[in-house]
């Protein structure tokens, strides 16, 4: 990736849960799907922040909801990945990937019962 920085590890799991929620992604069910699947407590404002940081480098998009149907219903503020965050998303994982090459049975590394 020339000029840009890979996402860090948040921003990665914000990503694989808007890709994992499609048009339901919205602060409460990323951090939701973050938390499920990750095993790890994430506060709704590190979501907003990761996706603002997203936003602002073109990684997602974002757009307002209908307002809800009850009395004083607000719109959601719903996010999408990018051509350009998936592009990002796949560049982490192959980063990843070339750090591990040739690691997996390092004795400091291999999973100990």
């Amino acid at each position: 990736m020339a000029d840009r920085d890979v996402p860090n590890e948040t921003e990665q799991l914000v990503l694989l849960s808007l890709v994992r929620l499609g048009a339901e992604a919205y602060g409460v069910p990323i951090r939701a799907e973050i938390e499920a699947r990750s095993g790890r407590s994430v506060s709704l404002a590190a979501v907003y922040a990761a996706l603002e940081r997203l936003e602002l480098r073109g990684d997602v998009r974002s757009w307002l909801s209908q307002p809800l149907a009850e009395r004083g219903g607000r719109a959601r503020k719903h996010f999408e990945i990018t051509p350009a965050g998936a592009r990002a998303l796949r560049e982490a994982r192959a980063v990843m990937a070339r750090m591990w090459k040739g690691l997996e049975m390092h004795p400091d590394l291999r999973g100990r019962t």
